[in-house]
């Protein structure tokens, strides 16, 4: 299972799903609960640089099994031989709702769909210069200290040149100790633009637990076949929420 792996960070700067991989997984933050990150991604693709700089994400518990979701990135784009730029990106919100518990035979389940607003500008490389919608079904399931979860959906990309697309993604990782989880993932993406290709990547990475309330997340990947050459992920996530058992939020 250490060898499954997950697809590299797409070109559109500042998409992410489930931190710090792009396969995502069905399960929303608690009620009432916050997920905060401030994180950077990194992309190195044929005669392109680009990534974010940072870019914010907030994810809260709105309701029992509902998780309300956006980010909002500071991207840069650094084409070989053209002018760099650097700015703010396209706004990612989104909605994630758990519709299926986890049992002893049955995974968990849940639907997450995305919306990219155009708020970066395309004619600089920050935006991909139309509404792009995201509609997904994910899965988990959990063995002792072991737990996969993965799925996809379809990407609509409206635009001059884009295309829609399908996502499909799986991981798995392993909570080696209290404090650090390993893991790895493998995605398969059809090509998003006329003239773009398929491609098929990898991630590996870890998260690190100082404790209840801070965290560290990294993965770092490359495209198995395709056009991208290295890809990075880095966050500092800071989780809070209601007290409970007489202990402090976030602690």
């Amino acid at each position: 299972m250490l060898l499954v792996i997950v697809l590299p960070i797409a070109a559109r700067a500042g998409d992410r799903y489930g931190p710090p991989y792009l396969t995502d997984d069905p399960e929303p933050v608690d009620f009432q609960h916050w997920e905060f990150y401030i994180a950077t991604q990194y992309l190195h693709a044929h005669g392109d640089v680009n990534g974010t700089g940072p870019h914010f994400e907030l994810n809260y518990g709105a309701a029992p099994n509902l998780q309300l979701h956006v980010i909002t990135p500071m991207v840069y784009n650094m084409p070989v031989g053209g002018p760099r730029q650097y700015g703010y990106g396209d706004t990612e919100v989104g909605m994630k709702y758990r519709f299926l518990q986890e049992g002893k035979s049955v995974p968990m389940a849940g639907i997450f769909p995305l919306v990219e607003i155009p708020s970066g500008d395309q004619n600089r490389g920050l935006g991909n210069g139309g509404a792009q919608f995201f509609l997904p079904v994910w899965l988990q399931k959990s063995w002792g200290d072991w737990s996969s979860y993965g799925g996809g959906g379809f990407w609509h990309n409206p635009g001059a040149g884009n295309r829609d697309h399908w996502f499909f993604g799986i991981q798995a990782q392993k909570q080696t100790t209290k404090a650090l989880a390993l893991g790895a993932e493998i995605f398969y993406q059809t090509a998003d633009t006329i003239d773009g290709q398929n491609h098929t990547g990898f991630n590996v990475g870890a998260v690190y637990d100082f404790n209840d309330g801070h965290h560290l997340l990294f993965s770092v990947g490359s495209d198995i076949h395709g056009p991208n050459l290295g890809t990075m992920y880095l966050a500092y996530q800071f989780t809070f929420g209601p007290h409970e058992k007489g202990k402090p939020s976030g602690q």
